[in-house]
């Protein structure tokens, strides 16, 4: 067999003949979507060479792995469309990213994947400027810092993708193990080892008790196959013993322990203030935020997997289904690797499903030979019927009664989706609340926002729970609610980095963490202290800032959800939004005390002595990750629209 022939038995997209070269096939098929992790995986393997022939002192690793993220990122997101998304009058057009599977089913590229991953490579981008200008890591551990940065990120697209059980625990784990090396990123430091230890213990343990809940949840539904699940489900609830419902909430609590933990929810939020404060700033704010997007887009998949019943034209491999109806010969030769279900099938792309039509015809014929059978059958009927319809009295139309419509049957998935919304709203409440409360009396300002991050995974659960409760009820509403939540993963993301970015900046000049030494910064440093200030303000959701647009969408979106859902079945997303709101009240203390710290206490006679200028590379780079923060006002329809269109197909 010659290169050719496996070409055209792996044919993607059956526009390309098989005498096309591999190159002008992939650049021509439907393989471009799944482009961004190809050029991903090229760039390490080219980090990789650069340390084995060791030549990373006369290449920048840096610039490598910024080329190779924009690169990936100029692939991934629709730039065609991103323009009129962006206008005042913002008019994203879902439609324009066609819905696909690719390997069988494993994976799905849809306007939601398209987003989250976007958001995770333009975060890729920017994280790596980020470690050039603070210096860590050094120019001899780039080429594998770099490469354990993108094999990470890597693994994060995979679960924005993720169409498979088998792919989120694969794309879960490929995200984590790079992880767990990052956080002892800083060598020969106790606290920094320590880390590392902690977390991939941590890391092993949750894995393990997912996997487990993954086993029983394929063992129980007799599928992996994420849009499958749900109908499983729904068929089999009603006959269902005691026990396998026991075994189902188990199974499904268990793959919560391992979202959970990426989220850093309560109470599998034991890693993260240790490992803050033991891991570099870098590494925090690629814990804190990569790894809490697609966790976040992970969550979504899995519980609409599990408790919405996807359109038949997405249940089934086109695969599996083609597989079993074409010629065992041909089989290979005639199947995609994916398909494509918004698109009907060209003229062009028809010849393989016209190749195997004989068997229309044979039908009709078929039908044709048995009329004269059924003939006979239905005079008698229609002659036994004409005696019962000459002595059946005749009666005016306003005799006959009008029965009242059926009334819509339930869904058994009802209290499925019921079920993971309570225990999705339970985690955030503990996290809302325990990471605002343990914020309060922290020395450290990294401890500090790990404790922030803990309690914004929790307000960004909330419109988890929401969308669950309005889905198959309320659509359009389940959408703004995830809507909601992917306007706040961008917010988040550049409040977040901004403010690990000043961590940076002022750990390299003071050569401190302590909150204590913050004292008086304003007179040292007024224009980076005045970033910090609008981010700290960003994020305790306080307006004009972005963060008060995203806080607003989620507390929306939990309205909507208790009008939707009724007083009774909605009630917990009432007390969601109250306990959302008390904690954004009590964010404020903590957050205003560091602001009062910076500009309002006298500087330590005890502090080392620092030189610092706010006009320089890093400075500018502060104000660009600032200004979203405060510019989103302008604009944030573009965002709320791009949001939208994210979110529309996973329910249509």
């Amino acid at each position: 067999m010659n290169l050719n022939d496996l070409i055209s038995q792996l044919v993607i997209d059956t526009k390309g003949s098989p005498e096309a070269s591999f190159f002008s096939i992939a650049a021509d098929s439907s393989l471009r979507p799944f482009f961004p992790e190809l050029i991903l995986c090229l760039t390490v393997l080219l980090m990789l060479l650069v340390r084995l022939f060791k030549v990373g002192r006369s290449v920048n690793a840096s610039w490598i792995a910024i080329a190779g993220s924009a690169a990936a990122l100029y692939f991934c997101a629709p730039w065609e469309h991103l323009g009129a998304a962006l206008s005042v009058e913002a008019a994203a057009d879902p439609a324009a990213i066609t819905r696909m599977e690719l390997f069988t089913g494993m994976l799905v590229v849809d306007t939601f994947s398209v987003y989250v991953r976007s958001l995770l490579l333009l975060f890729s981008v920017l994280f790596v400027i980020f470690t050039m200008l603070s210096g860590i890591p050094d120019h001899e551990d780039g080429p594998d810092v770099y490469a354990l940065i993108l094999g990470s990120t890597i693994g994060m697209c995979l679960m924005a993708s993720a169409n498979h059980l088998l792919t989120v625990f694969m794309a879960v784990e490929m995200a984590s193990v790079p992880s767990y090396v990052l956080a002892g990123l800083m060598k020969g430091r106790k606290t920094a080892s320590e880390a590392a230890l902690k977390y991939s213990v941590y890391g092993a343990g949750a894995a393990g008790v997912m996997l487990y809940g993954i086993s029983l949840l394929a063992g129980l539904l007799h599928t992996a196959h994420l849009p499958t699940m749900a109908t499983q489900l729904a068929a089999k609830l009603p006959t269902m013993t005691g026990s396998e419902v026991v075994v189902l909430a188990l199974a499904g609590l268990m793959v919560g322990v391992g979202l959970a933990f990426k989220l850093s929810a309560v109470p599998f939020h034991f890693w993260a203030p240790d490992v803050f404060d033991g891991a570099t700033a870098e590494v925090n704010a690629f814990l804190s935020i990569a790894s809490k997007a697609a966790a976040l887009a992970l969550l979504v998949r899995v519980t609409l997997g599990i408790g919405m019943e996807a359109p038949e034209s997405v249940r089934p491999g086109e695969r599996t289904a083609a597989l079993a109806a074409a010629p065992a010969e041909d089989a290979v030769a005639k199947v995609a690797l994916f398909r494509v279900e918004d698109e009907a099938p060209s003229a062009e792309t028809k010849p393989a499903a016209v190749e195997a039509e004989p068997a229309p015809p044979a039908v009709e014929t078929k039908s044709a030979e048995e009329k004269p059978e059924a003939a006979p059958a239905a005079a008698e009927a229609s002659a036994t019927e004409a005696p019962a319809a000459e002595t059946a009295p005749e009666t005016s139309s306003a005799e006959i009664p009008h029965e009242a419509p059926a009334a819509p049957a339930v869904s058994p998935l009802v209290g499925v989706r019921s079920f993971a919304a309570k225990l999705i709203a339970l985690f955030a409440v503990l996290s809302c609340t325990f990471g605002n409360l343990a914020a309060y009396g922290q020395t450290s300002i990294k401890r500090l926002l790990a404790y922030s991050t803990i309690a914004h995974a929790g307000y960004m659960m909330m419109p988890v729970a929401a969308m669950l409760m309005m889905a198959d009820i309320n659509n359009p509403g389940a959408e703004r609610a995830a809507a909601s939540l992917a306007v706040y993963m961008a917010v988040y993301m550049f409040m977040n980095l901004g403010a690990f970015a000043v961590i940076a900046t002022l750990r390299n000049a003071m050569r401190s963490e302590q909150i204590a030494d913050y004292a008086g910064l304003i007179r040292r440093c007024p224009l980076t202290v005045i970033c910090f200030s609008l981010i700290l303000f960003s994020l305790i959701g306080l307006p004009p800032l972005s963060g008060f647009i995203g806080k607003f969408a989620i507390f929306a979106s939990l309205a909507e959800g208790y009008q939707s859902a009724g007083p009774v079945d909605g009630f917990f997303l009432l007390v969601l939004l109250l306990v959302g709101g008390l904690n954004t009240a009590i964010s404020l203390f903590y957050y205003l005390r560091l602001v009062k710290i910076m500009t309002i206490d006298e500087e330590p006679k005890d502090r080392r002595p620092f030189t610092f200028s706010d006009v320089s590379i890093s400075g500018a780079y502060l104000w660009l990750l600032t200004l979203p923060t405060v510019g989103l006002i302008i604009n944030w329809n573009g965002l709320n629209e791009m949001a939208l269109a994210a979110a529309r197909y996973l329910f249509n």
